[in-house]
């Protein structure tokens, strides 16, 4: 397995003006302040904090969606942090998301068949004869009947709704995923299928993932290392077995000890 990391981010900062303060001297809101970070090939990295401490931020980040302020931001050792088109194209060939609410990632006027084929359109992959295949393969993969590919999104479950957008996300055969709170909206009946489905492509196809919660133990049970973050700064990472029997910061304790799992209180007994 290769040693370049798929992503990289090198002291990276994300400062936004904010609205509230005086007109010539504004507040700045520092989202993201001196986070670096590898993701390795066939790694899940988990990303956890409260809302607010910066974890989409850096997700958005290193999927391309948001420029940061400063700091440096590596795909296969290559600098791609001017967001160019060339750079964007790129990106999206290597790393897609998996966002909160499948709604926002798919069209409510076009058929699933047509979601799928759109980014193989777009970035032109294969014979366009073949393209219909490569759609009946990735419903298949995420273990929806063929049935769904004339359905629209209004007609399926969230749960249904967020396995299309996971095919989706699939259909350029990326490196690494990037999953963004990808249960939080679901309920807790799917919540467990949609993790133990996100970990089986991972694992069957070779991915890399990022995975971003604010449950600490959703996070376990998906990820090899964690990430806890906290205004905008990483404040504790490492293996996933260490953060939980020996957390360093107050903060991780805090996390560890506050809200029950989003989970079936049984899946949070599974051993990552």
């Amino acid at each position: 397995m290769s040693t370049t990391p798929i992503i990289q981010l090198d002291d990276i900062k994300v400062h936004f003006r904010s609205r509230t303060g005086p007109l010539l001297h504004p507040n700045i809101v520092k989202a993201v302040d001196g986070v670096s970070l590898t993701l390795m090939p066939g790694e899940t990295i988990g990303i956890v904090g409260e809302s607010g401490c910066g974890k989409s931020t850096t997700a958005n980040v290193m999927c391309g969606l948001q420029k940061p302020t400063s700091g440096t931001v590596y795909f296969r050792g290559e600098d791609v942090t001017k967001r160019t088109a060339k750079n964007r194209k790129k990106i999206g060939r290597v790393v897609s998301v998996v966002f909160q609410d499948p709604s926002t990632a798919l069209n409510a006027r076009m058929t699933v068949r047509d979601q799928l084929k759109d980014p193989l359109n777009v970035h032109n992959v294969g014979e366009k004869s073949e393209r219909d295949g490569e759609v009946e393969e990735l419903i298949a993969l995420v273990g929806l009947p063929h049935s769904t590919l004339d359905a629209l999104p209004g007609q399926l479950s969230g749960g249904q709704r967020q396995r299309v957008a996971i095919a989706r996300a699939l259909a350029l055969n990326p490196d690494a995923i990037i999953a963004d709170e990808p249960t939080s909206a679901l309920d807790v009946s799917v919540r467990a299928q949609i993790l133990n489905l996100l970990t089986d492509l991972k694992n069957k196809l070779g991915l890399s993932m990022v995975f971003i919660s604010h449950d600490i133990q959703t996070v376990r049970y998906v990820s090899n290392r964690i990430i806890v973050m906290n205004h905008g700064h990483i404040i504790e990472e490492g293996p996933a077995r260490e953060i939980f029997s020996n957390p360093k910061d107050d903060y991780t304790r805090a996390l560890l000890g506050a809200a029950p799992s989003l989970l079936h209180p049984d899946m949070t007994k599974i051993e990552s």
